[in-house]
């Protein structure tokens, strides 16, 4: 799924805020966000239903997101497509697998030179069900093989998150119940 950055250069306030600012954020690290112990991309590609997402302008007005993975040589083709307005709409990106994590980290480029974190938090055995985030926890998705979302298991990876730092009161439920076939 596709991370989009923003860059914003502020100047500095002074050094005593500077100094602040450090000594805050050292009090109150973001705790490392856990991945699952490996992933085989032969397995994890094929196409994944989006069932709840974190709201990000680059998917705004999205329905039935879906997202088609294809192991290539050095990389994973990642083809993202909503339905919107009527239309099915997509976009092609790649993810690179994080050297030493088995596959459990990837980072994923849309627009060259940028790339964003795409951790695997949670996957099952029969990889029919996933969990993925950020380190930042600024975003999250909750994908499934099938375009109809288990209740039981969409409960417990939604408590899988909030127990990893995940506002899941921010997720949004998507649906393929009336988008046509692609």
């Amino acid at each position: 799924l596709s991370v989009v950055m923003s860059f914003r250069i502020t100047p500095l306030l002074s050094t005593p805020a500077l100094c602040l600012g450090l000594v805050l954020s050292a009090c109150n690290p973001q705790k490392p966000l856990p991945v699952v112990d490996s992933v085989n991309l032969d397995k994890y590609a094929g196409r994944w239903f989006e069932w709840a997402r974190f709201d990000h302008s680059f998917e705004e007005g999205c329905d039935c997101s879906v997202a088609e993975y294809t192991v290539m040589e050095d990389y994973v083709r990642v083809v993202n497509s909503c339905y919107e307005n009527g239309e099915w709409r997509s976009t092609d990106g790649k993810a690179f697998p994080v050297e030493g994590t088995n596959n459990a980290k990837l980072e994923v480029q849309f627009i060259w030179p940028f790339k964003g974190d795409y951790y695997i938090v949670e996957l099952d055995d029969e990889y029919q069900y996933v969990l993925v985030g950020s380190p930042n926890r600024e975003y999250l998705w909750i994908l499934g093989r099938s375009a109809k979302r288990d209740l039981e298991t969409m409960h417990k990876l939604k408590s899988t998150a909030t127990s990893l730092g995940f506002d899941v009161t921010a997720l949004i439920l998507t649906t393929c119940a009336e988008a046509p076939s692609k």
